[in-house]
């Protein structure tokens, strides 16, 4: 969601995605972008009820502009900080042992986690996964990524690049999602998609509206049969 309107998170919550997002990067205008970052510092220093509350999520703008070191200071000084902070656009470890000095600076419990979706960021997933006990999650920026790589945004395009995030992701031990799917009035496509992704190792797919949320969680959802199999495994 964008971070100007935080007044729709609640009803968020109430849609099953296991992370709600507000967004300070690329769905908010750059003269609206200090209008959200405030919006979201006022959102998180609210007393918010946590029952069954979602993971809470804030992506800030790359750390290499100047919005983005706004993000990430006005998030770190907050009285009560974000669960976890998305970051677009990393490039390199470099980058992220520096957000995680910051981390330990301010002495937050805050978690990470990281968009793949440049050149330099693909070449260096592995590094970049393993480089911060915070990490929880890559993500692959597939639009970001196609731009980059001067390709479309078709499956077999970006199979090498989903590959690498995946293998960065399972060395590390940590969640892989896949990029939303844009076509709204596509669910049938939406679903051939993620069971693509499923199979290729991602542990989720992002969405970008409420209708995709149940058939990505029935996906990634493992079924009665994988569990009693799994459950068989471990009884021998």
């Amino acid at each position: 969601m964008p971070g100007i309107k935080t007044d729709l998170y609640d009803k968020a919550v109430k849609t099953g995605a296991n992370i709600i997002c507000l967004e300070l990067e690329d769905g908010i205008a750059p003269q609206d972008k200090a209008l959200a970052r405030d919006n979201v510092v006022k959102f998180l220093e609210r007393d918010v009820n946590t029952e069954n509350k979602s993971e809470q999520v804030i992506r800030v703008n790359p750390i290499n502009t100047a919005e983005g070191m706004k993000d990430l200071l006005a998030l770190l000084k907050c009285k009560n900080p974000p669960t976890s902070v998305m970051f677009p656009k990393i490039n390199n470890s470099e980058e992220v042992a520096l957000i995680d000095d910051l981390f330990e600076d301010f002495k937050v419990p805050t978690r990470i986690q990281i968009i793949i979706e440049t050149n330099p960021g693909l070449e260096a997933a592995f590094e970049i996964a393993q480089q911060s006990n915070r990490t929880d999650a890559l993500f692959f920026g597939g639009v970001d990524m196609a731009a980059e790589l001067r390709c479309s945004l078709d499956w077999d395009a970006l199979s090498y690049a989903r590959s690498r995030v995946v293998h960065a992701a399972a060395a590390a031990e940590i969640d892989v999602l896949d990029v939303p799917f844009l076509d709204l009035s596509d669910l049938k496509g939406l679903e051939q998609e993620a069971l693509k992704a499923k199979t290729l190792g991602f542990t989720g797919k992002g969405a970008i509206h409420p209708s995709q949320i149940a058939i990505i969680n029935q996906v990634f959802t493992p079924s009665k049969k994988e569990l009693d199999y799994a459950q068989k495994i471990i009884k021998e």
